[in-house]
């Protein structure tokens, strides 16, 4: 196995066995929107023991292939659903996570002042199956994708059905609703307004607290936040405000501005042919969510020959799948082997 230094062996951890290497591709990688990447690099995480089942989870833009961390919980990217106890739990799954292409991590990805190309979720699709290859794996059990994860999921469903038996998708369609494209160009805005002014990380807060606001519902926020502002240094500071602004101090120190405008326009870019994704695909979406409205992924179920939708409630709208851990567990129980 051709493997980089950051490879290590077979470490024991409380949930199991962790396994992590970057997979070398030498040569040109020609991708889905006629870009090149040269002697691509795909990082990727083994956790579990070798003989259970093994499936595959995807988070966010923001999320990497650390997508739990038994000493320190909140390092792990989808700690809420995975885990030692959690939905899907290393101690009986073989569970396997990417850093996305394009991403901060370990995968091939822009850095400062050098161009980098758009990127296709059926690339991040054609990123897995390489791994699977690489692995000497022929197929996963199961594929469960989260936000910009559903949407890799339903790429790789399309592109390689004989490779999952299932696949679940949390707040994700087949395509970019217009009204998060025009949420997502003000961040990309944003961004390079910051990166242009030499100050990419206040560029990437303000990012992040535009989709804070945008990706949670009203409800929350008249719960969480009262309305009565501090006086502080001479003006007067909102609770919701210094939510906003004060959170994720440590995803926003170890994330590339570069990579939040590649991986915010691969969201965007996002469309496939419904009609050809085969696999058992359980959609799960909330009614709340306002970048991925309900009608949206109606229609998508609608449109596939072999889909179910289920519907939750959630306050937390979009991030309904970060946030929902209770409510998911049932519902990946039907999709998870036992």
């Amino acid at each position: 196995m051709n493997q980089s230094p950051l490879t290590v062996g077979a470490e024991r951890s409380a949930s199991g066995p962790l396994t992590e290497g970057v997979l070398e591709c030498p040569g040109e990688w020609v991708l889905h929107h006629r870009g090149r990447i040269a002697d691509a690099r795909i990082a990727w995480r083994l956790a579990g023991p070798p003989e259970a089942p093994l499936v595959c989870a995807l988070g966010g833009i923001w999320c990497d292939r650390q997508l739990f961390d038994t000493e320190h919980p909140a390092r792990g990217c989808w700690p809420e659903l995975i885990g030692p106890g959690r939905a899907l739990d290393p101690a009986r799954l073989r569970i396997l996570s990417l850093d996305y292409l394009g991403g901060s991590g370990d995968s091939s990805g822009p850095r400062a002042g050098e161009p980098f190309p758009s990127l296709s979720t059926y690339d991040q699709a054609d990123a897995l199956a390489r791994v699977l290859d690489h692995l000497g794996v022929p197929s996963l059990r199961a594929l469960i994708g989260g936000s910009y994860g559903g949407m890799v999921a339903l790429a790789f469903a399309e592109r390689y059905p004989e490779r999952v038996g299932s696949v679940c998708t949390i707040s994700a369609a087949d395509r970019a609703h217009p009204m998060a494209v025009a949420w997502h160009s003000i961040q990309r805005h944003i961004v390079r307004f910051a990166l242009e002014s030499a100050r990419p990380q206040e560029g990437l807060s303000l990012a992040r607290a535009l989709a804070l606001a945008l990706y949670r519902s009203p409800e929350e926020f008249a719960a969480r936040f009262p309305s009565v502002p501090r006086l502080e240094e001479g003006r007067f500071v909102f609770p919701v405000e210094r939510h906003l602004f004060g959170a994720d101090a440590a995803l926003l120190g170890r994330f590339r501005a570069e990579a939040f405008l590649c991986l915010s326009e691969s969201l965007d870019l996002h469309q496939l042919d419904a009609t050809r994704i085969c696999v058992p695909t359980l959609a799960v979406a909330a009614r709340e969510d306002q970048l991925v409205p309900l009608t949206d992924v109606r229609a998508l179920v609608a449109r596939m020959p072999s889909a179910q939708l289920r519907e939750i409630s959630s306050i937390h709208g979009h991030d309904a799948y970060l946030r929902e851990a209770a409510q998911l567990r049932d519902i990946l129980a039907t999709v998870l082997p036992a």
